[in-house]
């Protein structure tokens, strides 16, 4: 996989979706919030269906947020945690509309997520 290569006039195709962070320094993230980097697959996160990898540095955070819709999230590797628990390499989370949630991940991982709509920030200063 060379995710530099991407184009999205082009379908993606990983081979081996659950060995990513094998090949996590190929992927062009950018900042998205405190500890966590992201690359979005489609969308932009802020009209309509989107999906991205997210990539949480050790203590990385994703601020409380709600969901407009339903979120879906399968953990790839290392884990994460929110109010409902830990998840861990291998768990599908899915969050309906309307729940709100502050995730976090303390040693670090990788998940793809599957947005039906954009998610809600509670505090708009993080």
């Amino acid at each position: 996989m060379d995710a530099r290569q991407f184009s999205k006039t082009v379908p993606l195709h990983i081979t081996d979706l659950f060995r990513i962070a094998d090949h996590q320094e190929e992927i062009p993230w950018t900042p998205y919030k405190r500890g966590v980097e992201i690359w979005r697959l489609y969308g932009d996160g802020t009209n309509g269906p989107a999906a991205a990898l997210l990539r949480y540095r050790e203590a990385g955070e994703v601020p409380m947020h709600e969901h407009s819709g339903y979120e879906h999230i399968v953990v790839l590797s290392g884990s994460q945690a929110d109010e409902t628990g830990t998840f861990n390499a291998g768990s599908v989370v899915i969050n309906a509309p309307g729940t709100r949630h502050k995730v976090r991940s303390d040693a670090g991982c990788i998940v793809l997520a599957i947005y039906e709509k954009p998610v809600r920030f509670l505090d708009v200063s993080q």
